[in-house]
């Protein structure tokens, strides 16, 4: 049977992955994990198959997150060939087992997040999820006079758009600097299939840090990163745009425009109605009325110990 498009575009993916890593690939002679020592869960999620851990690594503060990585299609036929089934139960027809698979095909994820701050470990830790509906007025006196006084660093993405970090990493650049941005994959994206498949868009305009900003001024750098992100996506992994949904999150993990590019097969974190603007209608929005974000009311969710929620709350709102 002849091999589909999506099985020679992951073994492709996974080649071209390798090449570009170098070392990045081989095993760590000095692992931050074998002197962790635990000290709390903070999130177990199973349906995810992901645990986040807090720990110290030589008296420093440290997350660890572990994360199975999802079976790769070119991998399946060597994985059922060389592993050893334990039967549990077996009854008619149906029989269940555990699968013993080989080391290099029963890998797990590990980030680690070392020296870890106290809003590391807030942000991995399970908490109550409250949903906010914020109007313009609101992001003009609650929010953004939140965001001015908080240290939100974005000095690692400025290091990608310098080529200091990750320069490796991208796949794509427009050097324009006012429509031009890098197309690099996201950390929850291991490059082995495209079931997961995960980029983002970094713009290099340095002015713009949501989609409370945007105007019809950013038209030309919106429609730029959605028409150039999905032309190198396809090229390159072979996904056309009808299977990409294309989004910003409101509020945004971090406060310098960036858009989400993501399988339609893959349920990415954050991708909810509640917090994700698909593209497409973020561009339609400013084409009827430039100033949509900067009036129109948006809702997102706040974990227990954001500070934003309290001002929320201080204000009355909640």
């Amino acid at each position: 049977m002849a091999e589909s498009e999506n099985g020679r575009a992951a073994k492709r993916l996974k080649t071209d992955a390798d090449n570009e890593r170098g070392d990045v690939g081989e095993v760590s002679s000095d692992s931050p994990v074998s002197d962790f020592e635990i000290t709390r869960i903070l999130r177990d999620c199973s349906r995810e198959k992901n645990i986040f851990i807090h720990g110290k690594v030589k008296d420093q503060d440290a997350v660890v997150i572990l994360e199975k990585t999802p079976i790769r299609q070119d991998m399946l036929s060597e994985l059922l060939k060389s592993s050893q089934l334990k039967l549990e139960m077996k009854n008619d027809i149906y029989s269940t087992y555990q699968l013993q698979a080989p080391a290099h095909l029963n890998e797990i994820k590990t980030t680690v997040v070392c020296p870890a701050t106290d809003k590391h470990v807030k942000k991995y830790l399970h908490q109550e999820v409250f949903l906010v509906e914020e109007s313009g007025e609101d992001y003009r006196n609650i929010t953004l006079p939140y965001i001015s006084s908080q240290s939100f660093s974005v000095q690692w993405v400025h290091n990608i758009l310098e080529k200091k970090a990750e320069a490796d990493r991208i796949v794509f650049e427009d050097p324009d600097p006012d429509t031009g941005f890098v197309l690099l994959p996201d950390f929850k994206w291991d490059q082995k299939q495209l079931q997961d498949l995960y980029l983002i868009a970094i713009v290099h305009r340095r002015d713009v840090k949501s989609l409370r900003d945007l105007t019809s001024e950013h038209l030309p750098l919106l429609t730029n990163i959605r028409s150039k992100g999905e032309d190198t996506i396809q090229r390159q992994y072979g996904v056309p745009p009808s299977k990409l949904r294309v989004y910003l999150h409101y509020q945004p993990s971090y406060y310098h425009l960036h858009v989400h590019f993501t399988s339609l097969e893959y349920n990415a974190p954050g991708c909810g109605v509640e917090r994700a603007h698909l593209l497409s209608d973020v561009i339609q929005n400013l084409q009827a009325d430039s100033s949509y974000y900067h009036s129109r009311s948006l809702a997102f969710p706040l974990r227990a110990d954001d500070g934003l929620l309290l001002r929320f709350k201080e204000a009355g709102k909640l």
